[in-house]
């Protein structure tokens, strides 16, 4: 049988445990899941690109033990499919938080088809407990010195309070 790969892609800043629920459940529908760290020159990222690639493979580990070892992650600039021919995938996870995400994501899904044909773009809906939590509002509690623990890995709780010491 020929190796399920897949790719979920994003910018992950920071890692939060919404990404981790969607990378879990990538899981069922892909042997390997290639971790894309999107890099986008005209944004400037909270973490650096080695900073969010180590808090991925370090919560990766924490959160899923053996099975971290089918975690790979890469950094990639330009288009998704690109990185997808790249690294094998033939998966492209997408994970949806409610129906914004849905009407976004698939228009994204057309376009990618029209694009990539052989590219299947595959929908896994955030358990309702992260349903809420987005990179952007934990962002924003950091800066403010709010408590993120509930809404990000351990790693990642520590790396923000480094960004922002109270």
């Amino acid at each position: 049988m020929t190796e399920r790969i897949a790719i979920y892609a994003g910018s992950f800043d920071p890692l939060t445990n919404g990404h981790l629920d969607v990378l879990k459940a990538s899981f069922a529908v892909a042997d390997t899941v290639i971790c894309a760290l999107g890099v986008n020159p005209g944004k400037t990222p909270l973490f650096s690109v080695e900073e969010r690639k180590a808090l991925i493979e370090k919560a990766s580990k924490a959160e899923f033990g053996k099975d971290a070892k089918r975690v790979k992650v890469v950094v990639f600039e330009g288009l998704v499919i690109d990185a997808a021919k790249k690294y094998g995938a033939h998966i492209n996870i997408r994970g949806l938080r409610d129906g914004t995400d849905l009407d976004y994501e698939m228009q994204m899904a057309g376009m990618n088809e029209t694009m990539a044909p052989n590219l299947q773009t595959v929908f896994l809906p955030a358990s309702p407990s992260v349903r809420t939590i987005t990179a952007t509002l934990v962002r924003q509690i950091a800066s403010m010195g709010g408590d993120i623990r509930p809404f990000v890995p351990q790693a990642v709780a520590t790396a923000l309070a480094k960004k922002f010491p109270k």
